[in-house]
């Protein structure tokens, strides 16, 4: 099956809110981190696209959390056709993976809708007001294909954030597994991203 895309939410589209439980405990709301810049990752713990990033995603974590930037990860895949996503086991992989963010369990896949996500991973950056300024890959690496995992991209845009500037508007989307949605309930954009 041929990679997912990202759908390209138009940037300056406004932070959809959303209210989910950590697996780990704690549940966390986007109105949480208000005033600071935030990404919003869908992940999910079997994908090879996330684990190829996996200990990118935490060195990020690690070095722009404590410069204000609030990071979650959300899994929105159907946890009972795929139970390598269920909670107890995301719990597991934020565990061994040192994911310091909250990783999210999206289980209605309603926050996946709202967001527009397609495929893991898919990353939203948002600015201070909780715009949406940049949307893309984390970088040009890919499971395969010999080129180092440097986040080069995302990193471009969590720096421009932090310096109250504009990421560049030329983004290439993030590639990944397709969402796993619920039977019947893939969204209308679903299938045009794959």
């Amino acid at each position: 099956m041929p990679p997912a895309s990202s759908t390209m939410l138009p940037l300056g589209t406004k932070a959809p809110d959303f209210d989910l439980p950590d697996p780990r405990g704690g549940r966390y709301r986007r109105e949480d981190f208000e005033g600071k810049p935030l990404l919003v990752m869908f992940l999910c713990n079997h994908c090879p696209f996330v684990i190829h990033v996996k200990d990118e995603l935490r060195r990020i974590a690690e070095e722009y959390a404590p410069r204000g930037v609030a990071i979650v990860g959300i899994c929105s895949n159907d946890a009972e056709n795929y139970p390598a996503d269920a909670p107890e086991e995301m719990a597991k992989k934020a565990e061994e993976w040192r994911w310091t963010f909250p990783y999210l369990h999206d289980a209605d896949q309603s926050v996946a809708r709202a967001y527009r996500a397609a495929c893991t991973p898919d990353f939203f950056l948002f600015d201070k007001e909780h715009r949406l300024v940049y949307r893309g890959q984390l970088d040009d690496s890919r499971p395969n294909n010999g080129l180092p995992v440097t986040g080069a991209d995302l990193r471009k845009a969590l720096d421009a954030v932090l310096l109250d500037e504009s990421p560049p508007v030329d983004q290439k989307p993030s590639l990944g597994c397709s969402i796993k949605w619920k039977e019947g309930c893939a969204p209308d954009y679903a299938s045009a991203s794959s």
